[in-house]
């Protein structure tokens, strides 16, 4: 007994010991890791800046499949957060300035220990350079792992270093990875929707509709409203000199319902009209391909445009149903003008001559 009381001293002491040892070391750490994502700066800034993409990318799901994320309406830009929660602890994340397509500031905080972390893009030969750097304080649990791990920089680093390896690989499949297909002419049917309209640079239009379609979305959820088809988006006007188009992003309701005046929601009703289909599967960021191929085949086959009508994109599988950017599908319809079908010729019937009639003297006997 006097043994076994000699050991749970001796534990008890060595416990306080590393108490003691782990409460007088540095709580404040500072690290620092920098890579080569062959992407150009833009596309790698728009990925990191909605944190709907850090689940493809961000190690700390490979070392705890079973963590679960939860997102806001808003993840984009200033603002945008989320939050996870795991089997070694829940943390949370917000974006607290952006410059666009230079730098980003955010907050983090994750079992106690809080950071402030900054992101960094440069172009550079062969694609955009990455600084991911972080600046904070330990909570104690992570100082005693951190100590017994080789110190908050080689854990935070190892951490930033695989991550960033995926970043490039995610980026590289991803964003790469779509196909286009002209389906032909439909009639694409009419349809009630409520949306937001606005003006946006035609460079801008894929971001535009990242932040504004979740938003719908979460609109539609708190007011406990069903969705009556697949979003969509009606270009009103695009005028390609100025590089502007006039836009709604829109979902579609089973019914007419009106707003007041002074509402940010517009409410409208989509005509049906006969199109053009093309479908895109793929990130949003090859839309104007897409585009540009569907005009190409009506210059080929000499289809010609209905200028007036309504250019639609509709987004069968969007990215509150996936979250892969390479499984997303976009249906493309360019209005064209309906075949003019040439009024049958009338039918000239040619009198049928009557027989003539023989006289009976004429008639030989045989």
């Amino acid at each position: 007994m006097r043994i076994l009381k000699y050991i749970f001293l001796l534990i008890l002491l060595g416990f306080f010991a590393l108490s003691v040892f782990v409460a007088t070391q540095k709580g404040a750490f500072e690290v620092e890791r920098s890579t080569l994502i062959k992407s150009p700066k833009a596309t790698v800034f728009n990925y990191v800046n909605d944190y709907r993409n850090w689940e493809n990318f961000g190690s700390w799901k490979i070392d705890d499949p079973k963590m679960q994320f939860t997102y806001p309406q808003h993840t984009i830009g200033k603002g945008g957060s989320y939050s996870w929660s795991g089997s070694e602890g829940n943390g949370k994340s917000k974006t607290i300035t952006v410059v666009e397509n230079n730098s980003i500031t955010q907050k983090m905080e994750y079992g106690g220990t809080t950071s402030d972390v900054y992101w960094t893009f440069k172009d550079t030969l062969g694609g955009t350079k990455v600084t991911w750097r972080s600046k904070g304080q330990m909570s104690f649990g992570f100082k005693i792992y951190a100590a017994f791990n080789g110190g908050a920089d080689k854990v935070i680093g190892t951490m930033y270093e695989r991550s960033l390896a995926n970043l490039d690989k995610s980026l590289d499949y991803e964003l790469n990875t779509f196909n286009i297909k002209v389906d032909g002419v439909v009639n694409k049917t009419s349809a009630f929707y409520l949306g937001q309209r606005i003006r946006s640079k035609i460079s801008n239009v894929p971001k535009n509709i990242r932040i504004m379609l979740p938003k719908l979305m979460y609109f539609f959820k708190k007011n406990k409203m069903t969705m009556h088809g697949k979003p969509f988006v009606i270009y009103h006007t695009y005028d390609m000199a100025k590089g502007i188009t006039d836009m709604s992003v829109c979902i579609p309701v089973d019914k007419q319902i009106f707003v007041s005046p002074d509402s940010d929601i517009i409410a409208g009703k989509l005509q049906g009209f006969e199109a053009l289909k093309t479908t895109l599967t793929g990130d949003y960021s090859h839309l104007q391909q897409a585009w540009d191929k569907a005009f190409a085949y009506m210059d080929e086959k000499g289809i010609p445009q209905n200028e007036t009508g309504a250019y639609v994109e509709m987004y069968s599988v969007n990215m509150e149903q996936e979250k892969h950017p390479s499984k997303w599908v976009t249906s493309i319809y360019v209005p064209v003008r309906p075949k003019v079908v040439a009024p049958p010729k009338p039918r000239v019937y040619a009198p049928v001559a009557a027989p003539v009639p023989v006289p009976a003297a004429e008639v030989t006997a045989p």
